[in-house]
């Protein structure tokens, strides 16, 4: 690890400190939409703009650096993020606001892309796995650090926004100095979400159901804290319980995945989950309750993630499985745009707990699907699994496909599983050769009997 970390160095800290400017942004945006009296479902537009955002600059951001080249767009859309987050401020209107939320979620997607693919290229496949978790761990070290920031200064004013934009402007010069070059960017073959999902209906299913998870504890928390008349303190310690939770309980989840039929894992933890939220309804448990419960819902909802997209590659050779995760993200993605927009509807009929509402409904109903799922469909024996890998929602084809390649190299069952994937080749199509791909595709396998 202490080898990885004197290479990457400039690249982990570079995208620590976006990451904390990506944190507060969202976290403060709730907060001042609560001050300048805007509506919720204005605000779950707000929020789920940025999603979409995501969405869309991981369908065209690969392209873009393919054109001009990795350098110039990191620089490009970094000044766009700190030149938004000014703006933020300066421009107190919801529909400003989703303009601008839609346009840093389109920035920070390629950020994140270029950044990974620089960290991807700068290891080798015997240390690519320890720089993934560094990076994992990097990545929710900013966003926690981040919750802590917005307690610093008053969200009605224009410091809390100046800030990020500085930790964002900082964060370009470790990278755009480092020695590393800027790696060779390759196009990935993509996987029509038709053939995905004869490959894998609860990666499919569980996947997109976890993205409007994950964006309403993130996008509509601050919301929620803020209707409920919640303190800055507080609604700031209930995100970063969200995201302690995912990163601690990662680790030890993905040991144990490893040695049990992880659909069974998957049904637990979304119990341990239902039960969470269904006290938060019911018991009114307080801040420290409330805190407690956004930490165990962090801890569902990441290693979940992983744990889905684990098993699709289950089913997978190893080859395969970097174009089954570009679908499987975009599954994600678009169940992320949803989850806020839902959430602020459901508060609007119902009050605020139309907020946890959607939460639980969404647990319960991929809890129904698993168990459903796993009378239909033998489980694969741990022996012939591959290992677990960890990774959050918020990283791109990139970081996932590394992350996974890494987790396979290290697999007993690797030898099985086809060619190793190459380094170089973990990028998106841009959306004209997706809909070649998808016209042009061979016709899926036929389907297990017992699915």
């Amino acid at each position: 690890m202490i080898s990885v970390l004197r290479t990457t160095w400039p690249l982990l800290l570079g995208v620590m400190l976006l990451l904390v400017g990506n944190g507060m942004q969202g976290t403060l945006l709730g907060i001042r939409g609560g001050i300048e009296s805007i509506s919720t479902d204005r605000m779950s537009v707000v929020m789920a703009s940025y999603f979409a955002g995501f969405l869309l600059g991981s369908r065209t951001a690969p392209a873009l650096i393919q054109r001009v080249g990795h350098v110039r767009v990191f620089a490009a859309l970094g000044s766009l993020i700190s030149a938004v987050l000014i703006l933020y401020a300066a421009v107190p209107n919801w529909v400003a606001w989703s303009f601008l939320r839609l346009l840093i979620g389109f920035s920070f997607s390629g950020v994140y892309i270029t950044a990974e693919s620089w960290l991807n290229a700068s290891t080798s496949n015997e240390n690519r796995g320890q720089a993934m978790s560094a990076y994992m761990i990097v990545q929710m070290t900013g966003l926690v650090s981040a919750q802590f920031l917005v307690n610093l200064g008053d969200p009605g004013g224009f410091l809390l926004f100046i800030l990020p934009s500085v930790l964002v402007s900082l964060a370009f010069t470790p990278i755009l100095l480092s020695v590393q070059p800027a790696p060779a960017f390759g196009a990935l073959g993509r996987m029509s979400i038709r053939q995905l999902y004869h490959v894998s209906p609860l990666g499919c299913i569980g996947i997109f159901l976890m993205g409007g998870v994950f964006s309403a504890l993130l996008g509509m928390t601050p919301v929620w804290g803020t209707v409920v008349g919640l303190s800055v303190r507080d609604i700031s310690a209930i995100i970063a319980a969200v995201y302690l939770g995912g990163l601690i309980l990662q680790f030890p989840i993905g040991w144990i995945s490893d040695r049990m039929d992880r659909r069974h894992l998957v049904l637990y933890l979304l119990i341990v989950g239902i039960v969470a939220v269904m006290l938060q309804l019911t018991a009114n448990p307080g801040i420290w309750g409330t805190l407690l419960v956004a930490g165990i819902a962090g801890a569902v909802s990441n290693p979940v993630y992983a744990l889905l997209l684990a098993h699709t590659n289950d089913h997978l050779d190893t080859s395969d499985m970097a174009a089954a995760s570009a679908g499987l993200i975009f599954l994600n993605g678009l169940g992320a745009v949803g989850g806020p927009l839902i959430v602020g509807r459901l508060m609007g009929l119902l009050g605020p707990n139309g907020f946890w509402i959607f939460i639980v409904t969404l647990m319960i109903a991929l809890a129904l699907y698993t168990a459903w799922r796993m009378n239909r469909r033998e489980g694969v024996a741990p022996a012939d699994t591959g290992n677990f890998a960890v990774i959050v929602p918020a990283a791109t084809t990139i970081a996932v496909g590394a992350a996974i390649e890494a987790a396979q190299d290290d697999s007993p069952a690797s030898e099985d599983l086809g060619d190793n994937i190459a380094a170089a080749d973990y990028a998106v199509l841009p959306p004209e050769d997706a809909a070649v791909e998808e016209a042009t595709a061979e016709p899926a396998p036929e389907a297990d009997p017992r699915t």
